[in-house]
């Protein structure tokens, strides 16, 4: 009787051990190789908060400074939009970056995702600007983004992300969309929301950095934060030649043209010029 006492007092200690060791959020296996060791829970996926700069850092003519010292909001919206509409139909590389020195430690981003309950990572390395418009009456830039994406290895049908661009301020400039989706399995579709908050901005050379955060809702789903740097093909100078009216002074005559000009003879002042340069004028010997 004593020795069936002993084993439930046992049983009841062992008990209250393995809820102390947090077991149901651990695997079998790695309670059986350390039963103490809080480091082997299973993590669950939790989407980042995304982190907000307290200055926006914006450099131009080879020279940067935070923008709050001289510059304003619309400042930063028209150079916005000049950068993003030189690089309209234009693929831009994404990649994982350092906040302070603005460079890319890999080629892409990496959020951990599980698709059903298999667990996987997504990744983004590209980017390409469809359309670039601005909407009446509002001081905002409309964006259609196709982002390069990928999941284990496969890469999934996704549709064109509409995302909105706006300087509510110095020091806060957000790009963020509604939301896009992408087929990952064969169960659904997966909407893949992005938010990011820019606090660099390089003129010269095209660069665009700041804060991401990504969530994935659906069949798949995930998520994290971080810090990403955009490398837009061209810089914000000069203007797009699309959005300039060509002028009749400027219009260059062909190779051809001016052969033809060179061996046309002059003609005197007193018959005025030729309004065909195919004709040949000669005065006429009274």
């Amino acid at each position: 009787m004593s020795g069936q006492i002993q084993k439930t007092v046992a049983l009841s200690v062992l008990g209250l051990m393995l809820c102390g060791c947090n077991l149901y959020n651990r695997s079998v296996k790695s309670f059986m190789s350390d039963p103490f060791d809080e480091k082997g829970k299973v993590t669950y996926v939790e989407n980042e908060k995304l982190y907000h700069p307290s200055s926006v850092i914006v450099c131009r003519s080879k020279q940067c400074a935070p923008a709050s010292l001289s510059m304003t909001k619309e400042y930063i919206h028209n150079s916005l939009l000049q950068l993003l509409q030189n690089n309209s139909r234009k693929k831009a590389l994404i990649c994982e970056a350092d906040a302070g020195s603005h460079t890319c430690l890999e080629n892409y981003i990496q959020l951990p995702v599980k698709i059903g309950i298999t667990p996987g990572y997504f990744y983004v390395n590209s980017v390409d600007i469809t359309d670039v418009t601005v909407s009446k009456g509002n001081r905002q830039i409309n964006l259609v983004l196709n982002y390069g994406v990928s999941y284990n290895g496969q890469t999934p049908d996704c549709l064109g992300s509409n995302t909105i661009a706006f300087a509510q301020s110095t020091s806060n400039i957000i790009m963020e969309d509604a939301g896009y989706t992408c087929k990952m399995n064969a169960i659904g579709y997966t909407s893949i929301k992005t938010v990011f908050s820019i606090d660099y901005i390089d003129l010269d050379y095209g660069f665009i950095g700041g804060y991401y955060s990504i969530g994935l809702s659906g069949p798949t789903y995930g998520g994290g934060a971080g810090y990403m740097l955009i490398r837009l093909p061209k810089n914000a100078y000069p203007l797009s030649p699309e959005l300039k009216a060509p002028s009749k002074n400027s219009i260059v005559t062909s190779q051809a043209q001016s052969i033809l000009e060179a061996q046309t003879p002059q003609v005197p002042a007193y018959m005025g010029s030729a309004q065909n340069t195919n004709v040949q004028i000669f005065p006429i010997n009274k």
